[in-house]
C-alpha cells in the first residue's frame, strides 16, 4: 500500500478565525463543544510540517499560533479549554495540553524561522520551558517541541533544560523484561512515553536512556503488532496484570495510537536507520487505509476527514479533529520520512 498525501479539506472545514473546533457530528464541526489547546496545537505542528502549505493553510498557522499565545500564562503554564464564544473556561496548569503547546511552539519556531511567527513561537517555548510538570506524557510532548528547536539551535538553553528533566522523570531504575513499561497500564499516546526518553537521552549524550526508550518502543510494537497488522491498545487501556493473564479488549481503538507510534518509530528510524522502525510507519498508515482489526477504512476520502475510533461495530463515524489530525500526522510520516542523519546508536 502506498500511504496517500495529507488533504485539508475537512481540517480546514472544522476551523474558523478562533482556532479548529475538537468535536463533530458525522463531518459537521460541534461549534458548542468549542476548542482545545490539546487540538489547536496538534494542528499547529501539522500544519507548520507542510512543505507546500496552501494560503488556507498558512492562515491556518495564524490563528492557531494566536490562540495558543492567549492560552498561556505569564508565567508559562497553559488553559486549555475554550468557548465558541471565545471565553477561556479552563485555569492555567502544567497537564497534558501545556505539553502540546511546548511541542508546537518549537515546530512553529522553526518551521517559521526567519518570520515573525517563528520569533514568537520561540519566546513562548521558552517561557513555557519554566514549567516543571509532573506527567510523564505531558513532559514526554514538551520534549518533541524542545527536539525541533535543538535540531537547528543545539545550545538553546530552554530545550536543553526540557531534556534534562525528562530523563528525571521519564527513565525507571528497572523494568520486568514481560512488561517493559514504565507504568502499571497503558493507556492512550503510550509510543510518545519511549519517544520522550529516547530522544531525551539522544540530546543529553545519555546512551542508557536512548537505549531504553528505543527498547520501550520496540516492546511495544512487538506486542500491538502481534496480531501481523496494527491492533493499537484500546480507549479502556491495558493493565499489567490483565495482560499478562490473557485479558484484554480490543475495542475502542483510537487514531491518536496510531499516530503517536508513526511519530516515535519515524524518530527512531532517524536516529537509527534501523528498518524495523520503517514496518512500524508502515502498519500505522495501513491501519487507516483499512488493515486493522475490522478490515475497514477509518477515514472518509470525500471528506478528508478520519473517523474518532473503531469499535466493534466498525468506525465511530464523527470526524472529530483530534483523529482527523491523527490521520493527517501519520500520512505526513508516511510520506515525507527523512533519511537517517545521526547514525546508530
Amino acid at each position: 500500500m502506498t500511504p496517500p498525501l495529507p488533504v485539508y479539506d475537512h481540517l480546514l472545514a472544522m476551523s474558523d478565525n478562533v482556532g479548529t473546533f475538537e468535536h463533530a457530528v458525522l463531518d459537521q464541526p460541534r461549534r458548542d463543544c468549542g476548542y482545545c489547546v490539546d487540538d489547536i496545537a496538534r494542528v499547529a505542528v501539522v500544519v507548520a510540517r507542510e512543505p507546500a502549505p496552501t494560503p488556507a493553510l498558512n492562515h491556518l498557522v495564524d490563528v492557531s499560533l494566536s490562540f495558543l499565545c492567549g492560552s498561556q500564562s505569564p508565567d508559562g503554564r497553559v488553559r486549555n479549554r475554550r468557548s465558541s464564544s471565545g471565553a477561556w473556561e479552563s485555569d492555567f496548569d502544567n497537564g497534558d495540553w501545556w505539553g502540546r503547546a511546548q511541542w508546537a511552539f518549537g515546530t512553529l519556531a522553526v518551521r517559521c524561522e526567519g518570520d515573525e511567527r517563528g520569533r514568537v513561537a520561540r519566546e513562548l517555548f521558552i517561557r513555557g520551558a519554566r514549567v516543571t510538570s509532573p506527567y510523564p506524557r505531558s513532559v514526554a510532548m514538551a520534549v518533541l517541541g524542545a527536539d525541533e528547536l535543538l535540531e537547528v539551535e543545539p545550545d538553546n538553553a530552554a530545550a536543553q533544560m526540557v531534556m534534562a528533566r525528562a530523563i528525571a522523570l521519564l527513565d525507571r531504575p528497572s523494568l520486568d523484561p514481560l512488561w517493559y513499561w514504565p507504568e502499571e497500564r497503558l493507556t492512550y499516546a503510550n509510543a510518545t512515553l519511549a519517544q520522550g526518553l529516547f530522544v531525551a537521552g539522544f540530546r543529553r549524550f545519555n546512551e542508557r536512556a536512548v537505549r531504553r526508550g528505543l527498547d520501550q518502543l520496540a516492546w511495544l510494537m512487538k506486542r500491538e503488532l502481534a496480531p501481523g497488522h496494527l491492533r493499537v491498545t484500546p480507549n479502556t487501556g491495558v493493565q499489567r496484570s490483565g495482560w499478562r493473564h490473557g485479558v484484554t479488549n480490543l475495542y475502542d481503538q483510537q487514531p491518536i495510537e496510531v499516530a503517536a507510534l508513526a511519530e516515535a518509530c519515524a524518530r527512531a528510524w532517524r536516529l537509527t536507520g534501523d528498518e524495523k522502525w520503517r514496518r512500524g510507519i508502515e502498519a500505522a498508515y495501513e491501519w487507516f487505509l483499512g488493515r486493522n482489526d475490522g478490515q475497514v477504512p477509518m477515514f472518509d476520502p470525500a471528506t478528508g476527514g478520519a473517523f474518532d475510533g473503531l469499535t466493534a461495530h466498525g468506525p465511530n463515524r464523527n470526524q472529530g479533529a483530534e483523529s482527523t489530525l491523527a490521520m493527517l500526522a501519520t500520512f505526513q510520516t508516511a510520506s515525507f520520512i527523512p533519511q537517517p542523519t545521526h547514525g546508530t546508536h
